[in-house]
């Protein structure tokens, strides 16, 4: 893959394992990270965020921020609604 492309997720934890593959194997790490046209920033940023996480896993993490996202914004509307109906309330208007 060419730098300064963006990775989806999944390909993020296929890169991970397969870093995890080379180094078993005795590469070094500044070879692996050559072999994968990554750089170091990345990969450990990557296995910061990512590390150990399986495609299913990933999957869950996503549906729960879409979850968590949508519940933001409707505590945020009803929020809104309750300030309005505050103002209303007092005359405010």
């Amino acid at each position: 893959m060419s730098q300064g492309k963006r990775r989806t997720a999944e390909q993020i934890i296929n890169c991970l394992r397969e870093a995890e593959v080379l180094l078993s194997q005795g590469l070094s790490i500044p070879e692996v990270f050559k072999r994968l046209g990554i750089s170091p920033q990345s990969y450990y940023r990557w296995r910061q965020q990512y590390g150990g996480m399986g495609t299913a896993q990933l999957k869950e993490l996503k549906r729960l921020q879409k979850e968590n996202s949508r519940l933001r914004r409707a505590v945020s509307d009803l929020t809104l609604d309750k300030l309005i109906l505050s103002e209303a309330a007092r005359g405010n208007f």
